[in-house]
């Protein structure tokens, strides 16, 4: 495992610039910056706080699964957000972030390299580079809602979670954390600011998306890759983020389910 310098808030502040909405700390190590955030907003903690850690100890993915890494390896990244739209639209911060992270990755190089597969998986030739979990907190000030992802960044192959996983270091793919942060909270502020003042996203996110336009499989039921599932050709992203998908000449859409691109 090669040493990473940690992150560190003044530079990222100052690679983001003077118009930025983010308010960025970083620690060494916490429980979950998710968990942190959810806290800062139920004791009247404003829009734009960002919590970056260089470990998690308790960090939580999809379906509660278990978020681990060596310490040092990582970008462990929350930000605190009050959308002003419906709370129907939430759904689309998880894909917002999605395409932050690949569209922040993309901009550090190897462009072509990086996929973005709906709704929210940042890849690398094929392997997952990011775990995404936003959260709804119920707060005195209204409902905020919490946006992590962690990146991999220096994980040597002895250390990958699972095999279907990579890190920037074994991509080729710069790892100054500072950079890799400042580059997804740069696209994910214009995204947000605009997706909250109303702006319709859904060809913007399909424009960055690998899934549509190839052939997929749709497990219905995410967490099993056992579950029934449709496959046909991924056409479109729908108004509230939805996969769409011509299934012989009917485009049914999917809120949820586990995709895979077939070849």
């Amino acid at each position: 495992m090669p040493s990473t310098p940690a992150a560190n808030a003044e530079r990222i502040t100052d690679l983001l610039g003077p118009h930025s909405p983010w308010r960025v700390t970083t620690v060494a190590a916490t429980g979950s910056t998710n968990e942190d955030l959810a806290e800062l907003a139920r004791h009247g903690g404003r829009a734009g706080e960002v919590l970056i850690a260089e470990h998690q100890q308790a960090g939580r993915g999809r379906f509660a699964r278990v978020w681990q890494s060596p310490p040092g390896t990582s970008l462990s990244t929350s930000v605190l957000l009050r959308p002003r739209r419906a709370s129907l639209d939430w759904g689309w911060l998880s894909l917002l972030v999605g395409l932050a992270v690949t569209d922040g990755l993309r901009s550090l190089g190897a462009e072509d390299r990086i996929q973005l597969k709906w709704p929210n998986d940042a890849l690398i030739d094929g392997k997952k580079v990011c775990g995404i979990l936003s959260e709804l907190v119920v707060t005195d000030l209204g409902n905020a809602a919490i946006c992590g992802w962690g990146i991999n960044v220096s994980f040597d192959e002895s250390e990958l979670p699972v095999p279907q996983a990579t890190s920037l270091l074994l991509s080729g793919l710069p790892i100054d954390k500072d950079q890799v942060a400042a580059a997804i909270l740069g696209r994910l502020g214009d995204l947000y600011t605009r997706w909250d003042a109303g702006a319709e996203l859904s060809a913007e996110y399909a424009a960055g998306c690998a899934t549509v336009g190839r052939r997929v499989r749709v497990h219905l039921d995410a967490q099993s890759p056992d579950s029934p599932s449709v496959s046909g050709q991924a056409v479109g992203i729908g108004p509230n983020g939805e996969l769409l998908v011509d299934l012989g000449g009917q485009i049914e859409s999917f809120a949820a389910g586990d995709v895979v691109h077939l070849r």
